[in-house]
């Protein structure tokens, strides 16, 4: 009689540790599940206020050369992937923002991540009214300005040291041309 008892107990322990790692792996699940929609999206993905603009050389879809010291105070830089569902909803109203802008063309800048077979969409509609760069994923604007989720909204102005830094990471895209502040 006593082996069976503890054959019984033994898969009784063996349930209860499957249970307790059952429930553990469940509760990380709901946990990334909660998190997954965030991925690249808002605030977390975007530079932060008061932050500099890291130094970057790039060109242009128009062929033209771009550096960081090249931007105006005011800009309003945004940075696009066309896999992103936010990122087509939000097009039309940056179109719209940057059509306003007191700078026109130069105080907009459009980044737009991925290939360029599929970027090319993005960057005809943004052309007319942005400096348009496209850019694989970890490109040297995304990078400057430590970039990483989609779409990326941000404007920029120096410091007082000169260095162009992002003074806003949710520019209002219905008030265009509204004075920017100088970032401390």
């Amino acid at each position: 009689m006593p082996v069976p008892f503890v054959l019984v107990a033994l898969v009784g322990v063996l349930c209860a540790l499957e249970l307790v790692v059952a429930v553990d792996v469940i509760k990380r699940l709901v946990e990334h599940s909660a998190k997954l929609p965030r991925v690249g999206r808002g605030p977390a993905s975007s530079p932060t206020e008061g932050r500099r603009v890291h130094p970057f050389r790039t060109v242009t879809t128009d062929g033209v050369p771009l550096a960081r010291e090249q931007l105006l105070d005011g800009t309003a830089v945004a940075f696009f992937t066309p896999q992103c569902t936010r990122c087509r909803e939000t097009l039309p109203k940056f179109l719209e923002h940057a059509r306003t802008l007191p700078g026109g063309h130069r105080q907009a800048l459009a980044v737009v991540v991925g290939d360029e077979h599929e970027t090319a969409a993005y960057a005809a509609q943004l052309a007319p009214v942005a400096q348009v760069v496209v850019e694989e994923r970890g490109g040297p604007v995304s990078l400057a300005f430590s970039v990483t989720g989609f779409p990326s909204l941000l404007q920029v102005a120096r410091d007082a040291s000169g260095t162009p830094a992002v003074t806003t990471d949710t520019p209002d895209l219905g008030h265009a041309g509204t004075p920017v502040s100088r970032a401390a």
